[in-house]
């Protein structure tokens, strides 16, 4: 079993997709680091990339070919201006040269080097080949699979054996929902103080307080930004950003000047319970719309699903807990990070293999046991919460239309972050001594679920709402 840290599930990247977009973005990156230690990069004359499967079905929809371009040149994804992307793109196009540091290193036709293939490739559903051919004729070729929430790996697993060593060392490895229950009993700490043991084994308590605070600048950001931001999404599918127009009658003639002042001025604002569902949906709306034109967000556990977490945590710091400060926001982040990680280890987080539940689902498992455990509640309901929250979501689809993340992704978020939210109040008033469901059940479940679902309703756009509403009904 490998390690998963809470950096590995929280990811800064950019959107609109971590298994479309991030995934091919890194890969590429990894690839090209690989062009460097075998050769001189200068002595590249061709690179091609294939594409199979479900990120060669929505690619284009999910901007893979632009994020694999992106990684070629030697951007961070984390780091890298967003603004700048297509400017990049158009440059390149007029060029038809990859460009390292600003020096050109290969010929490269954005319209006719990356290959889309339908066939899928056996290992998974998202594959890419990578093939350089240098100029005295001999190749290099690399195959790579994005397996859901940026994560990426090649068919022999070659970095598996170093995050098993990792895993290994953890004071404690943990894979199963009564695992963490039976060590959070034994050494009587909470869930969040377990995660914390497990990431100060391999990282200073420093960095540790740097990165969470960089993902939850990056979250308030995208949804400081979705917010403030009008107009059409991009994509031919004309989706107009809705956050806009729904912050604005929220917030009234309310005055400040950064996504601090915002905050604060959020809460000190008394609502009724129609306009917290109203903030809520807002929040997760206003993130998946930044990610929808390829902002950058967090993934959490994947970008489809990445304003369910945030849209949790905002709620609590502005309705629940106004004197919120940072240590609320870094045990929100680490309870939900390891929740999100027994389901990658027991089951998927990539639509591609489990279908919507697989990310929305995870995605409100996750904030749901996050919330409980600020709200006071036990391990138990933490789990508890998790359980609720995937149970009803059990079976859903990935049918994204036009293979863009956005109907109905974007407002399954709304609905993954209120979902949560009321698994997190039922856990809290129920007995969980007494539950008839456990937290593995239910990852045992989905995982059952996915491997029975169609692959049609698999990220593919091939089912469902993709195919039952065209784009010239949109």
């Amino acid at each position: 079993m490998e390690c998963i840290s809470v950096f590995d599930m929280l990811k800064i990247g950019v959107g609109p997709s971590s298994s479309h977009t991030l995934g091919p973005w890194r890969a590429a990156m990894r690839f090209l680091d690989k062009l460097a230690l075998k050769t001189d990069i200068s002595e590249i004359e061709t690179l091609k990339v294939d594409l199979y499967g479900s990120l060669s079905l929505t690619g284009k929809g999910h901007a893979t070919n632009v994020a694999i371009v992106m990684g070629l040149c030697g951007n961070d994804p984390k780091t890298y201006p967003v603004e700048n992307i297509q400017r990049d793109i158009d440059q390149l196009k007029k060029d038809k040269l990859l460009k390292l540091n600003n020096t050109p290193y290969a010929t490269f036709d954005f319209e006719n080097d990356i290959i889309f293939h339908r066939d899928f490739l056996p290992f998974h559903p998202n594959a890419l080949t990578f093939t350089a051919t240098f100029n005295e004729g001999e190749k290099l070729k690399e195959t790579y699979y994005s397996i859901g929430g940026g994560f990426v790996v090649q068919e022999d697993r070659k970095r598996a054996k170093k995050k098993q060593e990792i895993f290994d060392t953890y004071p404690f490895p943990i894979s199963k929902g009564d695992e963490l229950l039976a060590v959070c009993k034994s050494e009587n700490k909470q869930i969040h103080e377990i995660v914390l043991a497990n990431e100060l084994s391999v990282r200073s308590m420093q960095d540790i307080d740097k990165g969470l605070q960089e993902i939850w600048n990056v979250m308030l950001d995208s949804m400081y930004t979705g917010c403030h931001t009008e107009g059409i999404l991009p994509g031919g599918l004309n989706v107009t950003r809705r956050a806009y127009a729904m912050h604005e009658k929220l917030i009234g003639d309310r005055s400040y000047n950064s996504h601090t002042e915002w905050l604060e001025s959020i809460r000190n604002t008394t609502v009724a319970f129609r306009q917290i569902l109203k903030w809520v949906s807002c929040y997760a709306l206003a993130v998946n719309e930044v990610n929808a034109s390829l902002g950058r967000i967090v993934t959490a556990p994947t970008n489809g699903s990445a304003g369910v977490i945030p849209a949790v945590l905002m709620y609590y710091m502005t309705i629940e807990n106004h004197q919120a400060e940072f240590k609320h926001i870094k045990e929100f982040l680490l309870v939900a990070s390891e929740i999100g990680s027994i389901f990658k280890k027991g089951a998927t987080i990539s639509a591609a293999m489990g279908g919507c539940q697989a990310e929305i689902g995870v995605s409100a498992a996750m904030a749901a046991g996050a919330l409980t455990s600020l709200l006071g509640g036990t391990p138990e309901q933490v789990l508890m919460a998790s359980e609720i929250a995937m149970e009803h979501h059990l079976g859903m689809t990935c049918d994204p239309i036009g293979g863009l993340v956005q109907i109905p992704c974007i407002e399954r978020n709304a609905m993954g972050a209120i979902k949560a939210i009321n698994a997190a109040e039922l856990a809290l008033d129920g007995d969980a001594s007494k539950a008839k469901v456990s937290l593995d059940n239910v990852v045992q479940t989905m995982w059952e679920t996915a491997k029975d679902m169609n692959s049609k309703y698999k990220e593919t756009s091939e089912g469902g709402l993709a195919v039952n509403v065209g784009l010239s009904d949109c």
